[in-house]
């Protein structure tokens, strides 16, 4: 097994992973920004306001996301196994 090898599995896995992460984190970070946006425009300067919003709507995009998540998690996953003899050297 060379490095050459493993550099290319990581770089995928932390790909994968950004991609994986993208949906929820985006969500949360629009939601938060409108949350904020409000609580400015009504000087509502309370920190717990933004908590419900965000689960509900990290909740949703895990909902619409989840099946691409779960292909996207298998399909690297069998790509891994298929690997597993070239990287031995057989």
């Amino acid at each position: 097994m060379n490095s050459a090898a493993i550099l290319k599995i990581a770089t995928q896995a932390l790909l994968l992973m950004a991609q994986l992460a993208a949906p929820m984190v985006l969500t949360a970070l629009a939601i938060g920004f409108a949350v904020s946006l409000i609580q400015s425009i009504t000087q509502i300067q309370e920190v717990t306001l933004s908590f419900v919003p965000k689960a509900i709507g990290v909740s949703i995009a895990l909902i619409v996301c989840g099946n691409w998540m779960i292909e996207q998690l298998v399909t690297f996953t069998q790509y891994l196994f298929q690997q597993i003899p070239t990287l031995l050297g057989g």
